[in-house]
Order: structure tokens, then sequence, then C-alpha cells
């Protein structure tokens, strides 16, 4: 071998041995991402989802993989912002309610249609494989994380409801346009606001009632304020919303191989399921504090149920009418929805 390649091998030698030290340098960093939400610390979520669900990423990840939580909108804006934070880079990761930003999500609202769906974990699998196979573009600005939805929705009102004129001129919260709709349909006056708004509402009178599921009531409060819950015959609550944990493309893509390759492994359908399942158990939270109140707690029968499920019907005619407008087979949607949910759910 002449000088010039041994100077030469040399030379390469060391520029792979460079570049290994560098890939390995680069797989040992550690990653701390931000995620914000709505919430107190102390709700269901992100009590019993979000944290649990941080600590196996740090765990799995040798603590190379860490969330930093910020919670109450503690890094500022309003929750109908959170998506476009996480898309803006803003921060690294939200939680969120779809509901809070009308028209952005069409055919991901389809869950929200009155008593499509009831317990959390299986309705959850259900919207994520959902949006997986129809509504994967009204995400394509974000990496999704997974989309869940909550138990069965029902009514916390300061007055008792015994059947469809009791809500007749009620104000009565809605955490989204679909639901406003079916409050509308059924006499009352929908008021459309956050949910961590509904405690001083309630207490200031700007409500009569409030419709959310029992897990997020007591971080409300909501036992406290009224003393009537009202739910429905059969294994579907009035209403459902839905949710996404949703990730900055940026902040993804950047992430190492073995980084990423941990998110996924608690990203997808087992994810949403997760979180469906914290919501169910938070359900039984939020009745009990209802009980232990001592509060009326009523379930219509099955004959006044289904008096409202008719006039709730009007509210899927308006929405598969209104995406008709937009280019979408609303029907052909309910369908598959209302499939998936039995498909999980049996």
């Amino acid at each position: 071998m002449t000088a010039l390649s041994r100077r030469r091998a040399l030379t390469a030698a060391a520029a792979l041995g460079a570049s290994a030290v560098a890939g390995k340098a680069f797989a040992q960093q550690t990653v701390t991402l931000r995620l914000h939400q709505f919430l107190p610390p102390s709700a269901t979520i992100p009590a019993r989802a979000i944290v649990p669900w941080a600590q196996k990423l740090e765990a799995e990840s040798g603590g190379r993989l860490k969330l930093q939580l910020f919670h109450s909108m503690s890094m500022g804006g309003s929750p109908p912002q959170l998506f476009d934070q996480a898309r803006d880079g803003v921060v690294d990761m939200v939680w969120t309610v779809l509901g809070y930003t009308p028209g952005r999500f069409n055919k991901a609202e389809v869950f929200e249609l009155p008593f499509m769906s009831g317990k959390a974990e299986p309705a959850s699998r259900a919207f994520h494989e959902f949006v997986q196979t129809h509504a994967a573009d009204e995400f394509r600005q974000v990496h999704l994380l997974a989309a869940h939805t909550h138990g069965p929705g029902l009514f916390h009102s300061k007055f008792p409801i015994s059947g469809l004129d009791s809500l007749k001129g009620k104000k009565v919260r809605g955490g989204s346009r679909v639901i406003n709709n079916m409050l509308l349909k059924l006499g009352a006056t929908p008021v459309g606001m956050p949910v961590p708004a509904v405690t001083e509402a309630l207490t200031k009178g700007v409500l009569d009632a409030t419709t959310i599921p029992w897990e997020v009531t007591p971080s409300l409060k909501i036992a406290d304020l009224v003393k009537h819950h009202t739910t429905f015959a059969g294994p579907t609550g009035l209403f459902t919303q839905t949710f996404a944990l949703v990730m900055n493309r940026n902040s993804y893509d950047k992430l190492p191989a073995d980084l990423k390759a941990v998110l996924d492994k608690h990203s997808g359908v087992e994810a949403a399921a997760f979180f469906g399942r914290a919501m169910d158990e938070g359900d039984k939270v939020g009745l009990e504090a209802a009980q232990k109140a001592g509060n009326s707690i009523v379930t219509l029968n099955a004959a006044e149920t289904q008096r409202w499920k008719s006039t709730a019907a009007a509210v899927e005619a308006d929405w598969i009418k209104e995406v008709k407008a937009k280019g979408i087979d609303g029907a052909k949607l309910v369908a598959d929805a209302r499939a998936l949910i039995a498909k999980h759910t049996g």
C-alpha cells in the first residue's frame, strides 16, 4: 500500500469512527416534549390517562423520552386553539375536544350524533378506526396519536327532568355544534362553552343544566352545584363528544428512530382504548360522588327514552344534509360508524 493509500484509508476510518460516535450520541439523546391540555390535573384524562401514558413512554425509553405536562391552558390561549397550537408547533402535543372547532372535523363529527354510542372503551376503539378509515385527511396537518370518545352523555340539572317538556326554555350547556342542535330540537336553549367554564356558569345562573359525562363532574364540582342527574334506558348515552391526542408533525419527524418506535407502540387504537377505559373508570367515580351527595339520579324508562330518540333523529337528518353539501356521504358514514361501534362492542 502506498503512503497516499494509507493516508486515504486512515482518513476514511476516522470519518467512519466519528460518524459512529455521532450516531450513538444521537441515539442516546433525551427528548422532552411539551403537552398542553385544558383540564385541571385532577380530572380523569390528565390523572388516569395522560400521566400514566407519559410514564410508560419514559420507562420504555429508558428515561430518554419525557413529557412536560401543562394543564388548564397554562401555556396560554383558549381550548378551541389547542389543535392549532400543535399544528403550528407552539407545543409538541395537545389533548383536545374536536367539537371545540366547528367545521374542521366534518366526518369525525358523526360520532357526536344523538344516541350513537355508550361505553367509552369500545366506542374509542371504533372512533379511532373510523378516523383512520374515513377521516384521516382531517388530521393531515398533525400527527395523530389517538382519537377517542367519552362514555354516555347525560344531563346534570338544577331542576328535575321527567320528560321532554322539562327542557322547554331551559339554558343548557352543549359542547359542540351538533350537541347544541340536539338541545334545540329537544326544546332547550343551548349555550355553547368549553367544559372548564361550566362551574362558573352554573354558579352564576348562566346555565340551568349541563350536558357532560359522569367522569368530568368531580373536577367541576357538579354534584355540589346541581341536585338532579338524568340518563336514559339502553346502552347508549344521549350524546358523545370526541377527543384527540395529536402531535406537531415536525416534532414527531425529528425524533430518533428508537424513540419514535416507543411512541408508535403507545399510539393508535390501543392508546385510544386506554383513554376510553380511563373515561369509563371516571364515570364510576362521578356517579359515586353524586350518590354520596344524595342527589336525585333518574334513568328515563324505555318508552320515554324512545320519545327523545325520535325527537333527536332530526339532528341526524340535519347533519346528513349539511355534510352532503360539502360532498360527504353522511348516511354512509353514519352506517359505518354504527357498524364499527357494534364490532367493538360485541
